[in-house]
């Protein structure tokens, strides 16, 4: 007779490992599905960078009209949205993949104090949408000169951001 160490986990572990080939042998089978589950919602990626006098937010929408982007301002929110619409003229039979991605989107982005919402500019050129915010004269920032005085020890230059 010998003495075993018992672990309740034990069967649930292999309950689990059988599952897990069950499921991978499925998806061998059916590539088309395992495909479908990696692909992700349409968000056109964005950059964003602060120049000295400006903020520029440029987003890649290849595929899509200029008549079918939406560029909104509401208060600090900054919207694009737009829809890449499927071609119906294509035959759909034969299709051996769809990966482009298709459908309706909507971007959001916080703007921040700095920004000048009177003159916001947007251009839409080869698939890029271009929006040029510029900062308000007051938030750039200036240089301060320190005058000499009977309490100042020494010229000093302060920066204000």
């Amino acid at each position: 007779m010998s003495i075993a160490r018992w672990d309740p986990f034990y069967e649930l572990n292999r309950i689990e490992d059988r599952m897990n080939r069950m499921f991978r042998r499925a998806w061998r089978t059916w590539p088309e599905e395992q495909e479908f589950l990696t692909t992700s919602e349409f968000a056109p990626a964005a950059d964003i960078y602060e120049e000295k006098n400006k903020l520029i937010y440029k987003m890649e929408i290849p595929g899509i009209k200029q008549e079918d982007l939406d560029v909104r301002l509401d208060g600090d929110r900054l919207t694009v949205s737009g829809e890449r619409k499927f071609e119906q003229d294509e035959k759909r039979e034969n299709f051996r993949r769809v990966e482009r991605q298709y459908g309706s989107f909507s971007r959001s982005f916080e703007l921040p104090a700095s920004a000048d919402r009177e003159k916001v500019q947007a251009n839409f050129e080869s698939g890029v949408l271009r929006i040029e915010i510029p900062k308000r004269a007051e938030s750039r920032g200036r240089q301060i000169q320190i005058g000499s005085g009977a309490e100042s020890t020494g010229k000093k230059i302060l920066k204000a951001a």
